[in-house]
């Protein structure tokens, strides 16, 4: 038997959808979908974590499916089924997501966190450049607060000692945040537009 149909018959066994086996083995809805179609064969690794997730025994499962990611059928899986072009519009997806801290700041990098959770790409590549997004993201919101709290101080500072004789605007680093963090965003598309894609997946 075939690992895909070991996969999705423990799966079924156990009741669960592909959704929620995806998130017990801690990896993405697409690969499993990938798996169970016999259009990826994973690494033991994940292999080993499928097992746990399903209540099986790593060695029922693999049973001599495991290979190297130099082997001919991995290869020729890869090439089959990458396409640049979804890659870049799931990462252009994931960039304009992040304009919702437009309104919802602070946290608006859940949004793309869960849109590359769910995005079903396995692609090396992707999910590197996605993370970079996300942290960097994620630094805004920090700097965001850090200033905002900068200037308080400043403020109360300036008021008790030396009679609020000038006293900063919140406005100024909040829009000069807002400002830069909208050019740090068309950067990022920028980049993907310009990155060179090699079917490198990461199962």
């Amino acid at each position: 038997m075939e690992l895909s149909e070991k996969v999705a018959i423990a799966r079924k066994r156990k009741g669960l959808t592909q959704e929620q086996l995806a998130d017990l083995a801690n990896v993405t809805v697409r690969t499993i979908q990938r798996i169970e179609r016999g259009e990826s064969i994973p690494r033991a690794f994940t292999i080993k974590t499928l097992a746990k997730a399903l209540g099986t025994n790593f060695e029922d499962l693999a049973n001599n499916e495991t290979q190297n990611d130099s082997s001919p059928n991995v290869s020729a899986v890869v090439q089959n089924n990458f396409n640049p072009d979804n890659e870049r519009h799931i990462l252009k997806i994931l960039c304009l997501s992040c304009f919702s801290y437009l309104a919802i700041p602070l946290v608006h990098f859940i949004i793309p966190i869960y849109l590359l959770k769910h995005s079903g790409s396995s692609n090396t590549l992707t999910i590197n450049l996605a993370r970079v997004v996300i942290r960097r993201q994620i630094y805004w919101a920090i700097v965001h607060s850090f200033l905002l709290l900068l200037t308080l101080a400043y403020n109360f500072i300036n008021a008790v000692y030396f009679e609020a004789s000038y006293l900063l605007h919140y406005l100024w680093p909040f829009f000069t945040m807002y400002i830069l963090n909208a050019f740090i965003i068309m950067h990022s598309l920028i980049r993907i537009n310009n990155t060179t894609y090699s079917p490198v997946f990461s199962v």
